[in-house]
């Protein structure tokens, strides 16, 4: 394969989404050996590439406007989120930081039913057990066709907390989610 050629591929398979070291190996050492040509590219349209090496992940971004910049469309589509996906990839991303500081290696996986009882302690109080799972179990397919989760394969109530669930969920959301369930729980223990 030509050097244009793999350009080529690794520019199309960014735009397709996430790309990771692990699952498409060749796409991750085109844009090791040729991420300048790569950025440039996109750079023209205003579309930065980020490249996480630790973690083995990259995927465009918007660039951000700066003063004096005439805006350009957005190439790289933003998601409004539902309440309960933007409630899962927040506990997802505190399970991902807790399982890093105890020192866990390799990748988070979560069985379905962790992932319903994490969401569940957030739901309102509901005598239909059957509609809070299938809720739930809408909210991971959600997350899974985000990329934020992926099914093991053979095991099919296992999912892979997907590491680029980091680059969305930031450690100022993660503060800001803390701040809301405090204040929350004040508001309905009686304090306000």
């Amino acid at each position: 394969m030509s050097s244009e050629h793999a350009v080529a591929a690794a520019i199309i398979r960014l735009m397709q989404g996430v790309v990771y070291r692990e699952s498409d190996e060749d796409t991750w050492l085109t844009l090791d050996r040729m991420r300048a040509g790569v950025r440039d590219h996109f750079a023209t349209i205003g579309v930065h590439v980020v490249v996480d090496e630790t973690e083995g992940y990259a995927y465009l971004r918007s660039r951000p406007e700066e003063d004096g910049d005439e805006a350009l469309p957005r190439l790289v589509r933003r998601r409004a989120l539902t309440y309960n996906v933007s409630l899962l990839l927040v506990l997802l991303r505190k399970r991902l930081v807790e399982f890093e500081t105890t020192g866990g290696d390799g990748r988070l996986v979560l069985t379905t039913d962790q992932i319903i009882e994490m969401l569940r302690l957030f739901q309102a109080e509901s005598t239909n057990d059957a509609r809070v799972v299938d809720q739930a179990e809408t909210t991971i397919n959600k997350a899974r066709d985000l990329g934020f989760l992926r099914p093991l394969s053979g095991q099919g109530d296992h999912w892979e907390v997907r590491r680029i669930l980091k680059a969305y969920v930031d450690a100022q959301t993660l503060s800001d989610f803390a701040t809301k369930l405090t204040e929350y729980a004040g508001a309905a223990g009686g304090d306000g």
